[in-house]
Formats: C-alpha cells, structure tokens, sequence
C-alpha cells in the first residue's frame, strides 16, 4: 500500500486544500438518492442510527463496496473493534451528504475515534469532474469534522476498476485521489491508497479480486484489509 500521507497543517480547517467554490457543484450539495435498493438500505441504517450508536468505535462510509466487505474478513478485522458499516449500494457523494445530514447517518451520539471513507466510483460512471468528486469528499470530511471533532478521518483512495491499467475510469479516480490526498493534516485527516494491492505487477485487476472489474471478492477484502490494518491500529491508538 502507498505509505500513509500525513501533511502538517496547523490551525487550517478540515480540507483547507479543496475549498469550498461558489456555486458549489452538484457533488459537494447533498442529493437524495432514489434508486429503490439504496433507499431500502438507507431506511435500514436510519433506524440503526436511530439507536445513537454511541459504542460505535469505528465507522466506515461508502457506497457498495463498503456495504458488501466480506463478512469473514470483516469479523477478523472489525468486529471486536466496535466497527459499524454505513455503506450504501449504489451511493454517490452527494448521497452520502445527503444521508449524513438529512438522514440522521451520523446522530449526536456518534463519537468514534475513526472514520474510514471510501466513496466516489460511482460518480465517475456518471461523468462527474475529479475537481467536483474531490470537492465533494471534502465536504463529507469537514462534515465529520464539525459534527464530531474528536473522531479522526481516514480517507481512503478510491480503488481500481478496470481489468486493464489503461481503463480510462482509473485515469479519473486518479485523479480525484491525487486531489482528496491533499486533505490529509497528519493530525485528525488522513489518506491512504491501498489500491496497489489488488494489481498485479502489470497493473491488471484480476477476476479473482474483483468479478465484475469493480466489486471486490472475498479475496480482494482480504488483500484490502490486511493493506489498511497498520494505518487503522495506529489511528485508534492515537
């Protein structure tokens, strides 16, 4: 994995690097999502959420392929840490500012000592600028930041697709990833790209790692979670 970025910045706001612009592009402005499967879903963490979640130690935010981790992979790595998954098929950036602040994804009582973010595949199937999807992903982290200040963030690289290296959406993704690893104060915000991982040497996705070219399978959630172990048990320990 890309080692852990972690840029000094004192006393600047959360993601001083990607300012907020006015207007703000759609990306950055919470949207309600309406495909029926990700509403199903959110209705069902807008009633976990409803319990406060004040055990939660760790939270991880994102769209399908946080919501599907590996159920193996996730009691090995997470569980026993107090991790609760908000991720949410088929979500977009602005879904998930949407969920966070209009749909009580992130109650009063939260108050995890880390926050996983993985979230912005979807918007690049859809032609969203990288400058926008960066954008946006700050929000989200300023969001966090006000909402719960005592919570580090971990930003995470948006993962390959693809089965090639020359698939133009990794071209994208890479470029909003170079923008959102600006983010990172070495302080509460932080980035790493644990993408690396599920390539070959060629820079190839296999189908063992990812079926589809883009939903990882059991063994692409253990290539990721081993990747991101050190970083998260160096987070919670701080």
């Amino acid at each position: 994995m890309a080692g852990l970025a972690a840029l000094p910045a004192e006393g600047a706001p959360a993601c001083a690097a990607l300012p907020p612009r006015d207007p703000m592009p759609r990306e950055a402005r919470p949207e309600r999502l309406h495909y029926p499967p990700s509403l199903a879903r959110v209705a069902e963490l807008s009633r976990v959420a409803a319990g406060g979640l004040a055990g939660a130690r760790m939270i991880f935010l994102g769209d399908s392929i946080t919501q599907a981790w590996d159920p193996a992979t996730w009691a090995a790595h997470y569980a026993a840490r107090g991790a609760v998954n908000f991720g949410v098929m088929g979500d977009f950036v602005q879904g998930l500012l949407w969920r966070l602040q209009q749909e009580g994804h992130w109650p009063a009582t939260l108050r995890p000592r880390l926050a996983v973010l993985l979230i912005g595949t979807n918007n690049a199937s859809y032609n969203s600028r990288p400058e926008d999807t960066a954008l946006g992903i700050a929000e989200v982290v300023r969001f966090i930041r006000r909402r719960s200040p005592e919570t580090r963030v971990l930003v995470l690289g948006i993962l390959p697709r693809g089965a090639e290296a020359s698939d133009p959406t990794r071209r994208v993704n890479a470029r909003v990833n170079e923008l959102v690893a600006r983010c990172a104060d070495g302080e509460w915000v932080f980035y790493a790209d644990p993408g690396p991982v599920l390539l070959d040497a060629r820079g190839r996705l296999a189908a063992s790692i990812a079926p589809d070219r883009l939903h990882l399978a059991p063994e692409g959630y253990a290539r990721l979670s081993a990747a991101l172990e050190p970083t998260i048990r160096d987070l919670l320990a701080r």
